[in-house]
């Protein structure tokens, strides 16, 4: 055991905040240019930690996009 080492915690480090959903532009299922932005190449919903979303805009996100797949204006995963 080295001596003077000390064991260093590994935490997420800083946390920032999220950005809401710009109101001139509203998360809405039928803008598609808008959710495939959002949207990676295989069909998934990117993460909050790429978005830049807060927790309650990536929800709306979320909702628009399977909506937006149940009407079949995006395609489903896979």
């Amino acid at each position: 055991m080295a001596m003077g080492r000390k064991k260093r915690g590994g935490g997420r480090g800083l946390v920032k905040l999220g950005r809401k959903t710009d109101e001139k532009e509203p998360l809405d299922y039928k803008n598609v240019e808008l959710l495939k932005k959002y949207i990676t190449p295989q069909g998934q919903i990117m993460g909050r930690r790429r978005t830049g979303y807060c927790a309650q805009s990536q929800r709306r996100l979320k909702m628009a996009v399977k909506r937006a797949r149940h009407v079949g204006l995006l395609p489903f995963v896979g």
